[in-house]
């Protein structure tokens, strides 16, 4: 029940809860790129120096992600989504009134301890607030602000920096957003828990979080000029880490991160096939405002305004979404679906300054509509034989892969561009080039066909609805009319 001991409330006010929350953390996550510039003169440092301040963030995500399941089980989901949502907003206020770069990256590392804990304590809300009849179209009303807040962020930043003359806003922007969270967290969310281990499992939680935290690091290095070995360092380390949580988990008794997970079908099927499908992702918005300010001589600005276009689109898919999943099932929508997400990336590998603006934009748009299609799908149905005392474990495991495949995107983004660039000889990317690393990750995302065929017809039928047509089905369908006649 609700905090006010009310009714129970629609799940869409649940859903735009939970959505706004993560769009005002992933807004965040991205708004600083193109604020990097001004931010340095203003602190008196060079632009590269800065990035510092972005990589504290991935780590206090890396670090504090594993673990926000376990706190939200022992404290409560309402009362770990409200305190994440201030301490947010006490690290926004700081970061906002940084005298030096210190004090930033520190503030930095704060609002990353909220992020961290709201982005699956958040998932965990709707799960367990949402009946699972209503969860595709919850899912997909959460996604939304997901989708768009990244996207948002470049223009936005560039907008602050180019009219309101001082970065210190971009901060302050999500003062009402959470304010206003704060209160409808505290209204209408339930402050519900679920068992705690006896025994916290500390040595894995510090293989873990250095793991992912050198990994989130490395990945963040690949895309700097000069920092090949470095980055390499730090992602063979993450590696050996890696490989030392995978011993620690098979023998602990409740390991932070729960691999025993994997073995139910519809979460590890959709945790992979979701992953290999994410790598893409994260690739795109690195891939395309590079395409489109190298070669079509866009500012970056403009190159962000572009990119809205797939927001556009995922805002178009909400509706659609859940119709499909009832229509034909999570199995063969994702299978379907899932070919033309990717056919809309290997599309954009192929503009040229010849197209008109208008039709680059509206291949963005049909590009967004399908990926929030796909990914609608991966985050319903990964929960849908999940128990509710695992909810917690299964929300934490589920956005860490989320939030390292994403990162590892831009890696992929990167490489793929730099091979290209290697093969050609070509010391800056041409169209070409851009072309390959486009069709790289667009082969990449299709590859995940392999692992949504593996869904069984029948999995998430409680939750789309969908009735599949077995052959047993066709018969009781077919016998009537036989009798009829």
């Amino acid at each position: 029940m609700p905090a006010s001991g009310a009714a129970k409330p629609h799940f869409r006010t649940i859903a735009l809860i939970v959505g706004a929350a993560m769009f005002m953390e992933q807004l965040d996550g991205t708004v600083l790129a193109t604020a990097l510039p001004s931010m340095a003169r203003d602190l008196g440092v060079s632009a590269p120096s800065l990035s510092i301040a972005l990589t504290s963030y991935l780590i206090s995500l890396a670090v504090f992600i594993p673990v926000s399941g376990r706190i939200a089980d022992r404290f409560g989901a309402r009362t770990v989504f409200r305190a994440a949502i201030v301490i947010f907003l006490l690290g926004s206020i700081c970061c906002a009134n940084a005298p030096n770069v210190v004090f930033l990256v520190i503030a930095r590392f704060v609002e990353g301890i909220g992020g961290a804990l709201m982005m699956p304590v958040g998932r965990l809300v709707l799960m367990r607030n949402v009946e699972k009849r209503d969860l595709i179209q919850a899912t997909s009303w959460v996604l939304i602000p997901a989708v768009v807040g990244p996207i948002l962020g470049p223009p936005v930043g560039g907008f602050i920096v180019s009219y309101l003359h001082s970065w210190r806003w971009i901060f302050y922007l999500n003062l009402p957003i959470g304010l206003i969270g704060i209160v409808m967290v505290s209204l209408f969310i339930s402050n519900t828990r679920g068992e705690v281990p006896e025994k916290t499992d500390y040595k894995g939680i510090f293989y873990s979080s250095l793991s992912l935290g050198l990994f989130l690091f490395g990945f963040e290095l690949i895309s700097h000029e000069g920092q090949a070995m470095l980055a390499l360092s730090f992602l063979t380390m993450g590696a050996l880490l890696g490989a030392l949580y995978i011993v620690h988990a098979r023998t602990a008794r409740d390991p932070i991160l729960d691999l025993s997970l994997m073995k139910i079908p519809t979460f590890g099927t959709s945790v992979i096939a979701g992953a290999i499908t994410r790598l893409t992702q994260g690739a795109h918005p690195y891939l395309l405002p590079l395409m489109m300010q190298l070669g079509f001589g866009l500012s970056a600005v403009q190159s962000g305004m572009m990119t809205l276009a797939t927001a556009l689109g995922s805002i178009m898919a909400k509706p659609v979404a859940p119709k499909l999943l009832r229509r034909f099932g999570f199995r063969d929508t994702l299978v379907v679906n899932g070919f033309f997400a990717s056919a809309g990336y290997a599309v954009c590998g192929l503009f040229r300054p010849g197209w008109p603006l208008p039709l680059m934009f509206l291949v963005m748009v049909i590009s967004g509509f399908f990926m929030s299609i796909q990914f609608t799908g991966f985050n319903t149905i990964a929960y849908d034989e999940i128990e509710q005392e695992r909810m917690g474990s299964a929300t934490s495991f589920y956005t860490t892969f989320q939030q390292l495949m994403l990162s590892m995107g831009i890696c992929a983004g990167a490489a793929a561009l730099q091979g290209a660039m290697v093969v050609r000889g070509h010391s800056l990317p041409q169209f070409s080039d851009f072309t390959a690393a486009f069709w790289t990750v667009a082969l990449v995302s299709l590859s995940a066909t392999i692992w949504n065929a593996r869904f069984s017809h029948e999995a998430g039928t409680e939750i789309s609805g969908h009735t599949p047509r077995t052959w047993s089905t066709r018969q009781v369908i077919k016998e009537p009319r036989g009798l009829n006649s």
